[in-house]
């Protein structure tokens, strides 16, 4: 008995395009999370759009060359490129927001570089700072844990509408300053006091707490940044010390004032 012959999209189904697909008058329009560039394709925008892309891409890099130093003893141009990496990321969000093309295929971007630079690269640099002074078995499973934290909290991120005021839980970019910054701005950091902070920072990033973004710390009084940028000068240790520790415990005071004013809605973070 003879066989009919397969239609084209029937043939290696698993390779064969949809049949609304193989009509260009039929095949509908990419959706902008499709796109690379959502909209205008303007030579400006165009250019925005690699300028970002670079610099995530760049946090990428400076990352693994921090992995690479710090395997090899350089702790300070490990830091220093996490340092960098800190800058890039925030770079990356203010060039998109100016030029406009700030995407679903960036936010992408953007969650992988954090996780290569705040969730891998900075673990594994701490681990090379601490292992030595300590047991590093301990040390090990505290950096573990910091880098399983630091991926709940960007999936998490990913699929919570956007709050312009607060963060909910501690970012991982902010979480690698305290760490980066403490083991610089302290050398002599103890190694029982250098565990709580790691341990500190892998519970808030996991956390529901809510976490002040730039907007809102810029609300602080002009005389009290002189008065931290006037210790900074007298004793910057100290001072670091003081700013990480109020902005970890900001978490918890502040939600324990919502909770305590639960009738207040405009106080609650959204």
């Amino acid at each position: 008995m003879s066989q009919q012959p397969m239609r084209p999209h029937q043939r290696l189904s698993g390779l064969a395009l949809r049949p609304d697909r193989q009509h260009p008058n039929n095949t509908p329009q990419p959706s902008c999370r499709e796109q690379l560039v959502c909209g205008d394709r303007s030579a400006k925008r165009m250019i925005g759009f690699a300028l970002v892309q670079a610099c995530t891409l760049g946090s990428i890099l400076l990352g693994l060359a921090a992995i690479l130093f710090a395997a090899n003893g350089g702790l300070t141009e490990a830091r220093g490129c996490l340092l960098g990496c800190i800058a890039l990321d925030g770079l990356d969000g203010s060039l998109a927001r100016k030029f406009g093309v700030s995407t679903p295929f960036g936010a992408q971007m953007d969650s992988l570089a954090d996780m290569a630079s705040f969730g891998i690269a900075t673990p594994l640099v701490t681990y090379y700072w601490l292992a030595d002074r300590g047991p590093a078995w301990l040390v090990a499973g505290a950096c573990i844990a910091m880098a399983l934290a630091a991926a709940v909290r960007l999936a998490r991120f990913n699929v919570t509408p956007y709050n312009s005021t607060w963060f909910q839980g501690l970012p991982t970019t902010i979480a690698a300053l305290i760490l980066i910054g403490s083991s610089l701005a302290v050398p002599r950091l103890g190694f029982v006091q250098a565990m709580i902070l790691i341990l500190a920072c892998t519970a808030a990033m996991v956390s529901s707490l809510p976490y002040p973004k730039l907007n809102q710390m810029l609300r602080i009084r002009t005389w009290l940044l002189s008065l931290v940028g006037i210790g900074a000068i007298i004793s910057m240790p100290t001072v670091f010390v003081a700013v990480i520790g109020t902005f970890l415990l900001s978490g918890p005071l502040l939600a324990l004032r919502y909770r305590l004013a639960p009738d207040d809605a405009d106080a609650l973070p959204e």
